[in-house]
């Protein structure tokens, strides 16, 4: 599992000049607008975050077989077109941002609109939306090169975000750019800072403090922001459990140590979280049953939920409710499991 929900190769990149224009994108663009405004409701309504919690989105990577996730995929490559449609109509300067350089990185998105490419320029103020873009005017002095476009860094990326998506969509996109690049307390800090005054500074605040750049699905990162509104104390994530003689015994997706308990999110059905394409669900079901009962064995105590649970506020009393029970030391203790590699951001100056 890694911070991507869908692609593992990362962009390709080509030798435009940053700023420059893209070749090839002006003769199909007349079409391509016609027909991303006729498929523009249908596919809101078709896209999996609008309607539902995904059942099996990976920061890592999607499982195709899934048709929801098809059509997610569908959409990030109808708005890569739009960019490339677009972006040589623009002023030169111009920089893509928000969830449209989020979408060029290949990161993830949960509930993010793609109907308008976002961009910005280095300009204080001065924003507009159009029929099709959305401009954004405020400093930018640094970009990256993806297919020929500057884009905003990765640390911008996440603070734009932070700054308009919904709260918990920022922590989903921010938890993934943040384990794909690598990206620590005092660059996001300093990110942060240089966006004073801007409208949204407040919640993009508390969205960098609860970043983790080692949560591995939407789901993870949810859970944590349901644990951060419920003002419970936050956990670290990826711990491997060992016996006291160092075997390991389980890798899970929260743990409070001092505390003795283990979260674990399970998808949509409970114990269903290492369930794949045709693998048998009692099998399943069997062998985390098994995983679990040498966790109990070891002195902790496993609290468990689903996507139903975060939705209705039932991992939220279960965690509290472990949390505040008195525990015997466990015998177990537990490792931050290997961060997983980062890729570099080769930054430009403009």
């Amino acid at each position: 599992m890694t911070s991507t929900a869908e692609s593992t190769t990362g962009p390709a990149t080509v030798t435009t000049p940053v700023g420059g224009r893209h070749c090839g994108a002006r003769g199909s663009r007349r079409a391509l607008l016609e027909g991303h405004g006729a498929q523009r409701n249908l596919r809101q309504q078709s896209d999996p975050g609008h309607r539902r919690a995904p059942s099996q989105m990976r920061n890592s990577g999607h499982q195709t077989h899934d048709p929801a996730l098809r059509t997610s995929l569908d959409r990030r490559e109808q708005h890569r077109r739009l960019i490339r449609a677009l972006l040589p109509e623009m002023a030169p300067g111009t920089v893509v941002s928000h969830q449209s350089a989020a979408v060029l990185y290949g990161t993830t998105l949960w509930r993010t609109p793609l109907d308008r490419v976002c961009v910005t320029r280095n300009r204080r103020g001065g924003g507009r939306t159009r029929p099709f873009a959305k401009v954004h005017g405020s400093p930018v002095d640094s970009a990256v090169e993806i297919d020929g476009f500057a884009v905003t860094t990765p640390a911008r990326t996440v603070v734009d975000l932070a700054l308009t998506l919904p709260f918990e969509a920022a922590v989903v996109a921010g938890d993934a750019l943040a384990g794909m690049f690598g990206l620590g307390a005092a660059e996001l800090g300093e990110e942060v800072a240089r966006a004073k005054g801007r409208y949204g500074i407040g919640q993009a605040k508390q969205v960098i403090a609860i970043l983790d750049g080692r949560s591995q699905s939407i789901g993870e990162s949810l859970s944590r922001t349901m644990i951060h509104q419920h003002a419970l104390p936050l956990p670290r994530s990826q711990g491997n459990v060992l016996t006291p003689d160092g075997r390991f015994v389980a890798r899970v997706d929260f743990y409070y140590e001092s505390a003795g308990v283990l979260c674990e999110f399970d998808g949509p059905t409970e114990y269903g979280r290492l369930l794949g394409p045709g693998q048998d669900f009692a099998t399943t079901v069997g062998r985390e049953r098994t995983r679990e009962t040498y966790l109990r064995a070891l002195g902790f105590e496993v609290v468990r939920w689903t996507w139903d649970d975060l939705i209705r506020d039932r991992a939220a009393r279960r965690l509290r409710a472990a949390l505040s029970r008195s525990r015997p030391q466990p015998d177990g203790h537990i490792e931050p499991a290997p961060a997983l590699p980062t890729r570099p951001a080769l930054i430009h100056p403009l």
